[in-house]
């Protein structure tokens, strides 16, 4: 922070030290350039660049342009080699009139940093035009008793050169009577008059003609000519004289049409029609004709046309008084017009510069001129702009004034600026002058897009098709044009081994996220990533945000049943006691379900039964149990189809057989059921013949060795085979019961039972399972052995 402030502050002295500099070179002395009127278009004046001393090319990078006044585009200029060139044809006299000298002046503005140089154009009068006069023939009435000597005032030619080319001298035609004697005006002008040389005698010479001629200075000289005719008159020897020989008035330039000005007076000796004095111009200009008029007969002066202060400030008029005779006086009127502030002040925009790039340092925004056509207070100005805007007025030599910006601009919070300047006079009324200007302010890549949520969450249902539009993300960007345009792509998972390239894809232009692939639930429930929003600025500038995607379950697996396994292998067969009670625990249907939720939730339920009603399946647990007591009339085999369903929608089942032997206690042997039998006997035939020749060969071979170890024992004594379980004959000969895998045991066991006979209990002994590690061993009753041994064998 502290590094930008001292930045801004170097920022803001290297500008007040540029302006300083303008306002130092703007007070010099200014540049003068000197040009003939009438000179070609084209015409080289000069290289500023040398006469500034200023290097090529510095005049085209620092923004140099010739600006004035009334924005007369009399001058070209090149800004790449500063060279000046006159841009047309001037006219000393339309320019500056009687003026002199005629000097045009002008400003030289560089912009980067603000600087002004001041010059001035001196237009040199060449001798273009030649004296006339405004009447081709004068008539004077000259009394015949006129004494030699006597003068006669003649009209001036007018000759609008100035200088040596402006008119110089009267000359006349010769005769004996008159001579020309030129006078010099207070106005710095020359006028003739007309000098009698000797006696006139009307009854010899009643009128003359003379040609006068009117000559300029200029070289070859021009000139004009006007007849001159003289009637001589009986004698009138009183001349009419006015009150004042000079009249001052000042009249107020808002005065309206036909009021009065003065009224001037004069007086003649004479009677008759010699003392009837008749009042009129003398020899006014076009000017004075035009705007004023005066009553013959009263001499009152009244206006012909509204004035202007800022056009002419005074008017000098000659009035000529003249009676009947022909003699005349002459009086001088002069009227100074008076200044009222009926002038608005004016704004003369120079440069404008907008748009303006936002966060930029103080900038000048345009640089203008401001003037006022009246006088004194009237043309003394106020400027200003509105209050609360990022902007200020710093004023700078011959009024001219920069606007320029007082802190960076920011176009997110406002990206057109309305100002309007004010200009102000301090006249009586006062009168203002509003200039209304639009700054925008152009974008600069400052503002990152921005998320509307930092974490999205979509859910997807599994099963979905490809392509699939599971949802979106949007983020927005404050900056406008390629700055706001936001581009969208996925950033790579934080998790390697999650293949985010095949699952979704998303749209660089719109943030919409698509599912690539069918999803499966079972295989991902949810997956997260991320997502990059980036602008197109320069430099870009991007932000992120998460994504979840939870996969929504559907019912799409069917229960799968553990137990009883269906492996195609046998059947399972349970074995269940006769003297089971009631609620019997026979087995338990043991299911899963791939999906999740109430998709999962498993039910059970009987499908078909050997007798309905002698078992029953709980609905939650899978557990089959016995419904009542078993009787003997309850057939020995049963068979049970237990189905199996969850609760989705729609629900999916699976069902599952399962057979229940019952039997009267462990003793009785296990008959394998006709449909273990059928398996078997639908077994390969290669496989059975191969069986059946190896249990030949190895019966054999055992029949042999037991052969021999029974001839052997036999001839030892008998009571060495006490400890042998004794057979009797006709009671339960000794067999093999199989407990195969098909029930609810998990391996095969192959037990020899031995029963004794001739006691009161019947017992049993487990002899030498096939697994040898196996080994179970029981002396006790088969009523009291049951509950162990079902545990054993997984009931």
């Amino acid at each position: 922070m502290e590094a930008r402030v001292v930045l801004a502050v170097q920022k803001r002295q290297v500008f007040f030290l540029c302006v300083f500099l303008g306002v130092s070179w703007a007070g010099t002395e200014p540049l003068r350039y000197f040009v003939a009127e009438e000179t070609e278009r084209g015409t080289f004046l000069a290289n500023l660049a040398n006469d500034l001393g200023l290097g090529v090319g510095e005049l085209s990078a620092r923004g140099s342009r010739i600006i004035s006044d009334e924005n007369i585009r009399f001058l070209l200029f090149n800004p790449i080699t500063g060279d000046l060139l006159l841009n047309e044809k001037l006219d000393r006299e339309e320019l500056c009139g009687p003026r002199e000298p005629c000097v045009l002046p002008f400003q030289l503005l560089l912009e980067k940093p603000f600087q002004i140089f001041r010059a001035e154009l001196w237009v040199r009068d060449i001798n273009d035009h030649s004296p006339v006069f405004l009447d081709r023939e004068i008539t004077l009435k000259i009394l015949e008793s006129a004494t030699p000597g006597a003068t006669f005032l003649l009209e001036s030619a007018q000759d609008s050169d100035v200088g040596i080319n402006n008119l110089r001298n009267y000359t006349i035609s010769s005769n004996a009577y008159f001579h020309i004697n030129v006078r010099d005006s207070a106005e710095g002008n020359v006028y003739p008059e007309l000098v009698l040389n000797g006696v006139l005698d009307r009854e010899e010479v009643p009128e003359l003609s003379l040609t006068l001629t009117a000559l300029d200075g200029g070289s070859p000289p021009r000139f004009g000519t006007a007849l001159i005719r003289i009637l001589v008159l009986d004698i009138n020897d009183n001349i009419p004289e006015f009150v004042q020989s000079i009249y001052k008035v000042q009249v107020p330039e808002n005065s309206p049409v036909g009021s009065l000005v003065v009224t001037v007076s004069a007086r003649d000796l004479d009677t008759g029609t010699n003392g009837e004095i008749v009042y009129a111009f003398f020899y006014a200009t076009e000017e004075i004709l035009r705007t004023f008029r005066i009553n013959s007969t009263s001499g009152k002066l009244h206006l012909k046309a509204e004035l202007n202060y800022e056009a002419v400030q005074t008017y000098t008029l000659t009035i000529q008084a003249k009676d009947g005779g022909g003699l005349s006086g002459k009086c001088t009127v002069v009227v100074h017009v008076t200044d009222i502030n009926d002038n608005p002040p004016e704004l003369l925009m120079s440069s404008l510069t907008s748009p303006i790039a936002e966060n930029s340092p103080e900038t000048v925004v345009a640089v203008f001129r401001i003037r006022d056509k009246d006088s004194g207070n009237n043309a003394k100005m106020l400027c200003s702009i509105q209050d609360h805007l990022p902007f200020a007025l710093k004023p700078s030599v011959e009024n001219f004034y920069t606007l320029v910006t007082e802190s960076p601009l920011d176009r997110e919070s406002q990206a057109e600026y309305n100002i309007t300047i004010t200009v102000t006079d301090l006249g009586t009324p006062r009168l203002k002058t509003q200039h209304n200007i639009t700054v925008t302010v152009s974008d600069v890549n400052d503002n990152v897009p921005a998320f509307s949520q930092t974490t999205y969450t979509l859910r997807v249902r599994e099963n979905n098709s490809p392509a699939l539009h599971i949802g979106s993300v949007s983020a927005t960007d404050a900056d406008s044009g390629a700055n706001a345009l936001v581009t969208y792509s996925l950033l790579p998972p934080q998790d390697p081994q999650l293949a985010l390239a095949s699952l979704v894809s998303i749209n660089a232009d719109n943030g919409q996220l698509f599912a690539l692939r069918s999803l499966d639930y079972e295989a991902l429930q949810a997956f997260e990533f991320g997502v990059r929003a980036a602008d197109r600025g320069s430099p870009a500038l991007s932000s992120q945000a998460r994504v979840r995607v939870l996969v929504l379950d559907d019912n799409d697996n069917s229960p799968f049943v553990l137990y009883p396994p269906q492996n195609g292998s046998a059947p399972c067969t349970e074995l269940v006691p006769r003297a089971a009670e009631a609620g019997y625990l026979v087995t338990k249907v043991v299911a899963v379900d791939g999906d999740s939720g109430q998709n999962a939730w498993l039910s059970y339920q009987l499908l078909r039964a050997t007798e309905p009603g002698l078992f029953g399946v709980w609905a939650h647990n899978g557990e089959v149990r016995t419904a009542r007591l078993l009787s003997e009339r309850d057939a020995v085999k049963h068979r049970l189809v237990v189905l199996v369903k969850d609760n989705g929608e729609p629900p999916r089942s699976a069902s599952v057989t399962l057979h229940v032997l019952l039997v009267d206690g462990f003793s009785q042997p296990y008959l394998p059921l006709p449909e273990v039998a059928a398996a078997e006997a639908q077994a390969d035939p290669l496989t059975v013949y191969l069986v059946i020749a190896l249990a030949s060969v190895s019966s054999l071979f055992l029949f042999s060795v037991l052969v021999f170890v029974a001839v052997r024992l036999c001839r030892r004594s008998r009571a060495a085979s006490a400890g042998r379980c004794p057979v009797p004959e006709g009671h339960f000969p000794g067999h093999l019961v199989d407990v195969s895998g098909t029930g609810t045991l998990s391996q095969s066991y192959q037990y020899e039972v031995c029963l004794r006979g001739g006691s009161g209990t019947s017992e049993f002994k487990f002899l030498k399972p096939i697994i040898p590690n196996l080994q179970f061993q029981s002396t006790r009753t088969e009523a009291e052995e049951y509950p162990s041994f079902q545990k054993d064998l997984g009931f």
